[in-house]
């Protein structure tokens, strides 16, 4: 079916959205939420509808599905100001409001096509998707989940191969999906796919390495286990999946197994049940995310990736205003340092160490935990996105950006993009290109409508570009999202790591109108 709108063409058989005759790459999950609102259009569809049919009922926080509702706006020509295509009713739900015809004739080939993809990256890459759970248990989810982001990991410490990051490679859980799609959706040349059968005390996995430029397969096994022999499958699979790909270079470096035993199997289950809170960052998740954590950390005290992620959680939420900042930075800070103690190699122990300093200001030791977190998984997005935001809180605009775009390319689908985003219009602000820093401010906003960091930035910049009735405005529209927010509060909770840079920030923001009170 081929739905026809203004100057664009959906066509639902090859999946393929076109404005003009140009081809528009749309992420999977967009294209989805695009075409189920357009086959709806009679109708106000309700947010849990659109929950259901695109991600059959997994929960999902709310800025995941507003930045593909965005996204989906963005990609017809509409946006969420003008909302000519794609309504949202308060407290109702979304409606496409377009006139549509329908067209069941195939479509025309374009006749120009823009290629969608990104281009190969200088050395071999791979992205993993989420394994299948074949288990028949919904419960079991966490632990193909965990699997795979172990994959993740272990083939991300082999430093000639690129690997997508664990938040892009997840947009495809649970669909079906063309290797060959995912190869120009993430720039990748190799995709690993599998899955899961967990019954009692045995477990099977399967595992497929595809060429997706081609899909040939290049290597494929199954492993019928016990339940403990978990993590020597998975560091076989990483080897097996090396040697297929480069067997010159892993004779060079060999593939470090991750330091586990089968001792560890009921402490990397409370982690992997965790993990699938973090990464939604809501004040929810987060907490429940932290119980389980802390639950973990009190019945295995010395399992070092238990400790680093707590660490991790305890100062984000801090940052966030979720929980007691003081309570938050302490405890923080000192799980991390016992996690680097009990594994020095786990980045997260890093990661926490450095976002815990930043807060404080301790600007040296935020970027020297920041780059070790960076030196041991070069292929993190998530190292490398923290490391762009202490850089630009502390003025070197150059290596923020750098680090940044390479979170970006890592990452490229990433449901938190406007962070990396965000990182980089801090390190224009820093350097005083106010244009540029609301430029990127926008499009953070664009993709997460509701990141407070982005809208005070925006405020600061457009000031200090001097479009000040426009930063008025949108002060006026943030305070009643941040009641509590005045130039005090800024003193004492963004990080800027110098008192020139603060003043700036505090200088946009008083000709935005902001405050002492």
């Amino acid at each position: 079916m081929r739905y026809l709108f203004e100057d664009c063409e959906l066509d639902t058989d090859r999946r393929e959205l076109r404005r003009g005759n140009e081809l528009v790459s749309v992420q999977p999950q967009v294209f989805d939420v695009l075409v189920h609102l357009i086959r709806h259009r009679d109708r106000v569809v309700s947010k849990d509808e659109v929950l259901a049919a695109v991600w059959s009922g997994r929960i999902v926080s709310e800025s995941a599905l507003f930045n593909r509702i965005n996204a989906a706006r963005s990609a017809i020509g509409d946006t969420g100001e003008r909302q000519r295509l794609i309504k949202t009713l308060p407290r109702k739900g979304i409606r496409f409001i377009g006139q549509v015809r329908e067209d069941k004739r195939p479509g025309a080939a374009p006749a120009r096509v823009v290629p969608a993809q990104l281009p190969l990256p200088d050395r071999p890459s791979i992205a993993v998707l989420p394994f299948t759970n074949m288990s028949g248990d919904p419960d079991q989810e966490h632990f193909a989940d965990g699997i795979s982001e172990d994959l993740i990991t272990g083939l991300s410490r082999i430093r000639w191969l690129f690997v997508i990051a664990r938040n892009s490679s997840f947009v495809y859980k649970g669909r079906a999906v063309d290797v060959k799609q995912v190869s120009r959706e993430l720039g990748v040349r190799y995709v690993l796919e599998g899955s899961v059968r967990r019954a009692g005390r045995r477990l099977r996995i399967g595992a497929q390495l595809i060429d997706a430029t081609t899909g040939a397969h290049h290597w494929a096994e199954r492993y019928d286990r016990k339940l403990g022999d978990i993590f020597a499958v998975q560091d076989e699979i990483t080897s097996a999946v090396a040697a297929a790909i480069e067997p010159h270079l892993l004779a060079a470096e060999a593939v470090r197994a991750l330091a586990r035993s089968p001792d560890d199997l009921d402490a990397w289950e409370l982690v992997t049940r965790a993990q699938a809170h973090v990464w939604r960052l809501t004040r929810a998740d987060y907490q429940a995310a932290i119980e389980a954590l802390e639950s973990a950390v009190e019945t295995y005290p010395d399992y070092a990736p238990a400790r680093s992620l707590l660490g991790f959680c305890l100062v984000f939420a801090a940052h966030m205003g979720w929980l007691d900042r003081e309570r938050g930075l302490r405890d923080g800070r000192q799980h991390a340092i016992r996690a680097i103690a009990l594994d020095d190699r786990n980045p997260w122990g890093h990661i926490a160490l450095g976002y815990s300093a930043l807060m404080e200001r301790r600007t040296e030791e935020s970027i020297a935990a920041f780059s070790r977190a960076v030196d041991l998984n070069p292929n993190s997005a998530a190292a490398h996105s923290h490391l762009s935001r202490a850089f630009a809180f502390a003025g070197r605009d150059g290596e923020a950006i750098a680090h940044g775009q390479e979170a970006m390319r890592l990452s490229p689908l990433d449901p938190e993009m406007a962070l990396f985003l965000g990182a980089i219009a801090v390190a224009h602000f820093a350097a005083g290109r106010y244009a540029e820093a609301a430029r990127f401010t926008a499009e953070a906003l664009r993709l997460r409508p509701g990141f407070q960091g982005a809208q005070r930035l925006r405020c600061a910049s457009l000031a200090q570009a001097g479009h000040t009735e426009e930063a008025r405005a949108f002060l006026a529209t943030v305070r009643r999202e941040q009641p509590q927010l005045s130039l005090g509060w800024i003193r004492a909770s963004v990080p800027y790591q110098t008192p020139q840079l603060m003043e700036r920030f505090l200088g946009g923001m008083r000709k935005a109108g902001l405050g002492d009170d």
